[in-house]
């Protein structure tokens, strides 16, 4: 049977976080361990924090995340009015350049490597000024009933 998870949050820094950690709570109550609930709270912190600093980037606005549970994947989409991704597409996410000087790394990048390898799905559209991500995440439960 799927499980539901639904929210509505300011676009800022501090409502993320405490998104997430609502999140975490919720999934370990449906019996995710802690390697999934690791994965999925590295990737929906990235993926979140997007839409924060370039969707909006420092004007009001808000995002919504659904998720649905079942036995074997957790789907998630983010919904915001903010501005579109370039070229109505996630960025590829190339692995960092580990050979060269920390000094030299480019910024930013590597959250886009890191949502796509921890996901098994990701889609994105931009539809009526609204933008929809939905990542799939493969799940692995605890053998134990949650505490």
């Amino acid at each position: 049977m799927a499980k539901a998870f639904h929210r509505r949050i300011a676009a800022d820094g501090m409502a993320v976080r405490a998104l997430l950690d609502e999140m975490r709570d919720w999934l370990s109550q449906v019996g995710l361990d802690d390697a999934s609930c690791g994965k999925i709270e590295i990737a929906l912190a990235e993926a979140l924090n997007n839409v924060v600093e370039h969707a909006y980037a420092g004007t009001p606005g808000a995002i919504r995340m659904e998720m649905t549970h079942t036995e074997g994947d957790l789907q998630v989409t983010l919904r915001d009015k903010g501005a579109a991704l370039p070229r109505l597409r996630p960025p590829a996410g190339h692995p960092p350049a580990l050979h060269d000087e920390r000094d030299a790394l480019p910024e930013g990048g590597f959250g886009w490597f890191l949502i796509r390898n921890l996901t098994r799905g990701l889609h994105y559209a931009r539809d009526a000024g609204e933008n929809r991500l939905t990542l799939v995440f493969d799940l692995e439960h605890r053998t134990d009933p949650a505490p």
